[in-house]
């Protein structure tokens, strides 16, 4: 039994005694209270304005890289190219290579690959110049980029450990304006990492330290569309 079933079990005996649905009755009596359902809205905008499909794109890329990311444009032709350019100047000798990655990406890369393995620890996994994954999908108002834990986007430590991460992008069909609209597309049963821009946090003093809950490197590949070798950091 795995650690992830024994925690599951422990919820479910906790659980065990909990009706199924647990909304607030009615004071009066027994069912379901009106007022409760009225309580959260679901009205709410799932998106600001319609800005196009080029638009969208491109503020994802101007959000992107206002969070620290380098972005990257490439046409569905260049993308192996593109990725061996970003590892070569890098200088990565290893990227560590999700299952379902497709492996044509990596195709011109002169790195080694590195499969990853569930064995792997946490030391082997940090010895490993970079990383390459897919997404899930990505949304433009905030920059962000959602993984979630598909064979092309591996289990979420590989994108956590490793200090320089290149994650592609397919546009315009993984890129949605919202966060309404990612969820919308996302089954919530599946473990999701969401990213804007590169590890960082402001803890002590409001003192911006990079790397220390991922990598220090986010570099992300606009894959389709337009294609550019703009490259905006």
């Amino acid at each position: 039994m795995s650690s992830r079933e024994r925690i599951l079990g422990r919820v479910r005996r906790a659980l065990a005694d909990v009706p199924r649905d647990d909304t607030p009755p009615v004071p009066e009596g027994p069912g379901r209270d009106p007022r409760y359902e009225r309580a959260v809205a679901r009205d709410y905008l799932r998106e600001h304005g319609d800005l196009g499909v080029e638009r969208t794109v491109d503020l994802l890329a101007e959000n992107l890289a206002d969070y620290r990311a380098v972005v990257h444009r490439c046409a569905t032709a260049d993308l192996a190219s593109t990725i061996a350019g970003i590892l070569a100047a890098r200088g990565a000798n290893t990227v560590l290579v999700p299952p379902g990655l497709d492996p044509a990406w990596l195709s011109a890369a002169e790195s080694e690959p590195v499969p990853d393995r569930a064995e792997s620890t946490a030391r082997e996994l940090d010895g490993v110049d970079s990383v390459v994954t897919a997404c899930a999908v990505a949304i433009a108002e905030t920059g962000t980029i959602v993984l979630d834990g598909s064979p092309d986007q591996g289990r979420r430590r590989i994108t956590l450990v490793p200090d320089h991460h290149i994650c592609v992008v397919r546009v315009p069909e993984q890129v949605v304006s919202s966060v309404p609209r990612a969820l919308e597309r996302l089954d919530p049963a599946r473990p999701s990492t969401w990213i804007s821009g590169p590890s960082a946090t402001s803890d002590i003093e409001l003192d911006r330290v990079e790397g220390v809950h991922g990598p220090r490197t986010l570099e992300v590949v606009l894959v389709g569309g337009r294609a550019s070798a703009e490259v905006t950091s």
